[in-house]
């Protein structure tokens, strides 16, 4: 571990240019959460670092522009097979710094690098059109060009893909980047945007700007006049502050913010499919994702059966450090485990009870995972982004009051359903207001797939072909003919 991470030389994390080098405010720690420990220190930067990162993504932005869609192809294609390449290496660097299993992060690995091909594949489909005037005398061309230099910021809980999943589309429009990795965890970032140099990416066309100063490197970002466009993944408290910064010079933003979503289970679901549904929706990256699962809406004719079911797999996880080979690995921060803490500790005050759970370490960052039943409607729980391996079940008899109470949320990022009548399922998924409904799926995140939200879950998507849109501007010309 200590030789992976001595070849990243981290202390010399940021990229900026063609130079690796130091932060102007010095080191940060990164930090184990399955242990505390510190395992790395990264340079940290300061806003003339930031200034310096968009120096080189404007002076890189002319020529990355102007070159051949296939040779920008090429080189995602490279960063795929790169990516593949050294998975397991960029696995162990996720289970250390953000403490997800080993087969998640692993998973994520796999997933991250879909972006560089499906954009690779994205990158030569430039697309257009031309027709005539209805009133004669003209015709139109309608043609795409780079938004320009791209202001890209990750959040913590898929590293890896959060990088990608806006990298790959920027550089597939023609856009050069800047990039601000979470501070928890930037081993993974660095990593990344090596394989890029390697893949061929020229100096300047990306830049990496590790830092614990986000809103002051941020914040330089949005105010200078270079930086066309803001790419943000994270709170959707975080993300309506850097909307108000965006308003003030009109900047192009794409923002993926929070989650609330609901797993639907109706009377005549297969409950097999359902639990195997709920594990994967709830526990995967120990819940800590913006699509996890976190209000189950059982009908009260199943809800029994179900909650016992799910309840014995979840008695049956093991809960752990990633080099256990533990299925449910540690929260990000003692601040999270407090967090959810608290949130379970007031549903249960409120009349919930500790159905089951799986136990946990004491040691570390770590909550157990856990099924109650019996939640109040008005319990805190089902109103937060609970982020963590907690799975709140209530009950349902009356389909409308289902939707009333599914869409009680200012969120609108994903929902799950599962129905035995396929066409009930979707006539209920067409009825919730979020972006994405995974219909008897527990997972809803592809490549080729319009990722995004609704409501205050955010603004724009990504992947699939609308995430290379959101980094083109649409011109037209109007030719006298």
């Amino acid at each position: 571990m200590s030789d992976l991470i001595d070849v990243l030389d981290p202390s010399r994390g940021l990229l900026i240019g063609a130079e690796r080098r130091r932060g102007g405010a010095g080191l940060f720690d990164v930090r184990d959460p399955a242990s505390g420990r510190v395992v790395a220190s990264v340079a940290d930067a300061d806003s003339a670092d930031a200034t310096a990162a968009v120096d080189a993504a404007a002076a890189a932005s002319e020529g990355w522009a102007a070159l051949a869609p296939r040779a920008r192809s090429e080189i995602l294609a490279r960063a795929h097979a790169l990516m593949l390449r050294d998975a397991d290496d960029l696995a162990t660097l996720i289970a250390l710094e953000n403490g997800k299993s080993r087969s998640d992060a692993r998973g994520e690995v796999v997933y991250a690098a879909e972006f560089f091909r499906w954009f690779a594949e994205e990158a030569v489909r430039t697309g257009g059109d031309y027709g005539s005037s209805p009133a004669g005398g003209t015709r139109t061309i309608v043609t795409h060009r780079p938004v320009g230099v791209a202001a890209l910021v990750t959040p913590w809980n898929f590293p890896a893909a959060m990088a990608t999943r806006k990298i790959a589309p920027a550089l597939a429009a023609g856009c050069t980047v800047v990039l601000k990795p979470a501070a928890e965890t930037p081993l993974t970032a660095i990593a990344v945007v090596r394989l890029l140099v390697e893949a061929g990416v020229p100096d300047g066309v990306v830049n990496l700007v590790p830092t614990t100063d986000a809103g002051g490197v941020v914040g330089t970002w949005l105010a200078d006049p270079r930086i066309r466009k803001i790419s943000f993944t994270g709170s959707t408290r975080v993300g309506r502050l850097l909307l108000q910064q965006a308003a003030d010079r009109v900047v192009n933003a794409s923002m993926e913010l929070g989650g609330n979503a609901p797993f639907v289970v109706t009377a005549d679901a297969d409950l097999d499919a359902a639990v195997d549904g709920a594990m994967i929706a709830k526990f995967r990256g120990g819940g800590q994702a913006c699509t996890a699962a976190n209000r189950f809406f059982v009908h009260a004719g199943v809800a029994e059966e179900f909650a016992a079911r799910f309840g014995a797999r979840v008695e049956a996880l093991t809960v752990g450090p990633s080099d256990t080979g533990a299925e449910i690995g540690p929260l990000i921060s003692a601040a999270a485990v407090a967090r959810v803490t608290a949130l379970v500790d007031d549903a249960v005050a409120a009349g919930a009870r500790v159905a089951f759970s799986a136990p946990a370490p004491e040691q570390g960052w770590f909550v157990a995972p856990t099924v109650l039943t019996g939640v109040p409607a008005d319990a805190a729980i089902l109103d937060e982004e609970i982020f963590g391996p907690v799975a709140p079940i209530v009950t349902w008899t009356d389909e409308a009051d289902l939707v009333r109470r599914v869409n009680a949320t200012e969120a609108g990022l994903a929902a799950y359903v599962y129905a035995g009548d396929l066409g009930r399922a979707l006539r209920l998924a067409e009825r919730i207001d979020a972006g994405m409904v995974g219909v008897n799926r527990g997972l809803v995140s592809d490549p080729a797939a319009p990722f995004g939200g609704t409501k205050q879950s955010g603004l724009g998507r990504e992947g699939a072909r609308a995430g290379i849109e959101e980094f083109r501007e649409t011109q037209y010309f109007s030719v006298a003919w």
